[in-house]
């Protein structure tokens, strides 16, 4: 059985619309990493901690593990935790392209695979007034760089370049294949 080890409504919708039956488990994985660490190094990684832990948990299953983060000139942007700071990364992403990196490892208990996503994310020049109904939907607070791409967020964003998807939190179409490798099929393809 595969087992979704993330609380994310996000990588659900994503392995849901793919067809996948799961289990759910989020996996509380220390998310302490050493200081400079690059964007790839550190969602690869965080992604393999969340995937191992889950596999604690479920030794006979197939366990997906995913890290989502937003890098921009040098500062890496996770979960706002206020307001003020989801303002700020919001300000601070206005008219910039940005990097969203997506680290995914799927494994059982004789072998692993890790693999990392990066897609290019440019935003409007933003209004401090557009930054403010932004954030009154509510949407920004659980998100890395504090917005949504498939939900209001859309609006802030002039284009992207990669896979949606994994900017959404899960890369569909590598995920897909690599569940093909560990003998994990959708219900409906």
């Amino acid at each position: 059985m595969l087992v979704l080890a993330s609380g994310s409504p996000r990588r659900r919708e994503i392995l849901s619309m793919l067809g996948y039956r799961y289990q759910t488990a989020p996996a509380h994985a220390d998310e302490k990493l050493e200081d400079g660490i690059a964007p790839d190094e550190a969602v690869a990684e965080l992604s393999k901690r969340k995937a191992s832990v889950g596999l604690r948990a479920y030794p006979d299953d197939v366990i997906l593990g995913s890290d989502t983060l937003v890098f921009c000139e040098g500062v890496i942007l996770g979960k706002p935790r206020s307001r003020e700071e989801a303002f700020q990364m919001l300000r601070f992403l206005s008219g910039r392209t940005h990097q969203v990196y997506t680290g995914v490892t799927v494994l059982d208990r004789d072998r692993s695979k890790t693999w990392v996503s990066v897609s290019n994310v440019t935003f409007l020049s933003l209004t401090e007034e557009e930054i403010e109904a932004y954030l009154d939907t509510g949407e920004s607070m659980d998100k890395a760089g504090a917005y949504a791409v498939q939900g209001k967020g859309s609006a802030l964003i002039e284009s992207i370049f990669g896979d949606f998807f994994a900017v959404m939190g899960l890369p569909a179409s590598s995920t897909a294949r690599a569940l093909k490798e560990f003998g994990i099929k959708p219900e409906a393809v």
